[in-house]
């Protein structure tokens, strides 16, 4: 009996220890952040493989290609470029793609167009599709603005039918200027249907064009599903951010994914953007869920 339960104790004893040196060994939950492809769109283009390895070693969790054409992702079909990013762990959630409003003889090539670049990204497997860009005239015009509006609601319930959200992604001019007394981003906002469109908000951009993020999370709360998260160079490097303030109010803006982009650098691009994820991975306040 005496031998018997001393090893019962020595038993006890060693599994305590293998599960409170388990616990206390596992590293913080990996943060749930995607990388907008354009950031590497030196390397990409010269090595699709390597460059999605080298980004799937950063930490980021999901990728946005930018490098949609002619029913192709980076000149591979929407399988194999699927199956690549899923071989090195990484999904591909959101796509940078779009066109021009189109006029009364384009139109119809460029619904069938729409209808192609749809049927790809399904195929890839995204949950949104953000069109970049508007022409030169929509920053003119009201008319043409507002009939950008109507496209974009219209390509959205597209998407819809396609269980894929359509989002529009801005640079600084929309803040920056305005339209018969109205700011452009604001007439966007008002113009598109929340059920049809919604805004993947590049915060440097914002920022750039004079406005407060936080602003329009509180004007129009949960219109901003994706985020673009940006700064100078590297995230957190310019000190020109106040991303404490931005991410208290990630509720009120609707975000669900957070998108790394690097356009300008300190280091090679890949550095640059290891140095932007490990950032967020620190930072106590970003909270971004897997």
């Amino acid at each position: 009996m005496k031998k018997r339960s001393l090893l019962s104790i020595v038993l006890v004893i060693a599994v305590s220890g293998f599960i409170f040196s388990t616990f206390y060994s596992c590293k913080p939950a990996k943060k749930n952040i995607g990388l907008q492809l354009y950031s590497i769109r030196d390397s990409i283009m010269r090595d699709v493989p390597g460059a999605i390895a080298k980004v799937a070693t950063m930490g980021y969790t999901f990728v946005e290609p930018a490098g949609y054409g002619n029913g192709k992702f980076y000149n591979m079909e929407p399988a194999d470029f699927k199956a690549l990013c899923e071989k090195n762990g990484l999904l591909v959630l959101s796509s940078h793609t779009g066109q021009a409003l189109p006029d009364s003889a384009s139109w119809e090539n460029t619904m069938k167009w729409w209808d192609e670049c749809i049927a790809a990204h399904a195929a890839v497997g995204v949950k949104f599709i953000v069109q970049p860009f508007m022409g030169g005239e929509a920053y003119r015009s009201l008319d043409t603005l507002k009939r950008y509006c109507d496209y974009f609601n219209m390509i959205g319930e597209k998407c819809n039918s396609k269980g894929i959200r359509f989002g529009y992604h801005n640079h600084d001019k929309e803040f920056s200027t305005q339209l018969d007394g109205q700011t452009i981003y604001d007439f966007m906002l008002t113009n598109t249907d929340p059920s049809k469109v919604m805004f993947e908000m590049d915060l440097y951009w914002t920022v750039v064009g004079g406005a407060n993020p936080v602003s329009y999370f509180d004007k129009y709360p949960g219109r901003f599903e994706l985020w673009h998260i940006k700064d100078k160079k590297e995230v957190g490097a310019s000190g020109m951010m106040d991303f404490p303030a931005i991410w208290a109010a990630a509720a009120q803006s609707g975000m669900k994914y957070g998108v790394v982009e690097v356009e300008e650098y300190s280091f090679d691009q890949f550095t640059s953007c290891k140095v932007s994820c490990d950032f967020l991975n620190e930072a106590k306040y970003v909270v971004m869920p897997m």
